[in-house]
């Protein structure tokens, strides 16, 4: 299996003084997903949790939505001169009955996925899509202060981003602040598919009970899969996309952007921030 981390040779320049020295690069391969055994996308991410990326994509795409339709996953022989596996090619097999939604396998990729998509037609898909509604949902509600500790907790489980200083996080908490699980790739939307696949593989969804914190931007892509989740509310440490904010508000989602100690910006699902009695 691939390594998530990788030893190069540099050249350190610091203060006007050069070395050569060996430094730790975070890895990234390309893993292909196949669905029912046929080619279905290729991503570029950092080798580990590759199952639980595979299932991930398929819910944000709204082929899976409960571990019931999950039959199995697993790694296929790579394209070697000696037939070995190269741990990149992975196989999600549906379980029997599951209807496949419209697919084109030829482009290896879904004719409804919102990539390349933008607008109204994009929210339009993925209100229609999630089998998790978000409306009505009242099981979150945090004050700004349980919101501001949340990104310190995020950044203290990176493990690899301490030794490479190149990944992307995505951490799951319940209401009280309490860190469920956390996932690090090289791609921000990756992470986020590790962590809803983990969860539907454990029969957890839909994430009605939990935060998502993502270590960047929040992009229409992420609000689209916490979406397709039932993820009540998304924060994000630095600046969401106006797309991303006008999916939050159509689909009843909170979403946090700059979040960073006691500072955040909220700008869909008020509702859900327990603000000081005098705020206003």
């Amino acid at each position: 299996m691939g390594r998530v981390t990788e030893r190069r040779r540099v050249l350190r320049i610091r203060d006007g003084a050069v070395s050569a020295r060996a430094d730790t690069l975070v890895a990234e391969e390309p893993l292909e997903i196949r669905l029912n055994g046929r080619p279905l996308a290729i991503t570029m991410r950092t080798p580990g949790d590759d199952f639980a990326l595979a299932v991930g994509f398929l819910v944000s795409e709204g082929v899976l939505a409960d571990a019931s339709e999950l039959a199995s996953v697993v790694y296929c022989a790579g394209a070697t001169a000696d037939g070995s596996n190269t741990y990149n090619v992975v196989d999600v097999r549906l379980a029997e009955g599951v209807v496949l939604p419209d697919i084109s396998l030829e482009r290896n990729v879904y004719t409804s996925s919102s990539c390349g998509l933008c607008g109204k037609a994009s929210l339009d898909a993925v209100r229609t899509k999630t089998r998790h509604p978000l409306t009505g949902n009242d099981a979150v509600r945090l004050s700004p202060a349980q919101l501001s500790v949340l990104p310190d907790r995020l950044r203290a489980a990176q493990q690899v981003f301490d030794r490479t200083g190149g990944l992307h996080g995505a951490a799951l908490f319940t209401p009280e602040g309490e860190l469920v699980d956390l996932r690090e790739d090289v791609g921000r939307h990756n992470a986020v598919d590790k962590v809803v696949g983990r969860a539907l593989q454990q029969g957890r969804l839909p994430l009605s009970e939990s935060v998502l914190l993502v270590s960047g931007r929040a992009s229409f892509e992420l609000v689209q899969k916490a979406v397709m989740a039932g993820i009540p509310m998304l924060a994000a440490v630095s600046a969401p996309s106006s797309l991303a904010v006008e999916l939050a508000r159509e689909s009843g989602m909170t979403l946090v952007g700059f979040l960073r100690g006691a500072s955040m910006n909220v700008y869909a699902g008020e509702e859900r921030i327990a603000l000081p009695v005098d705020a206003g």
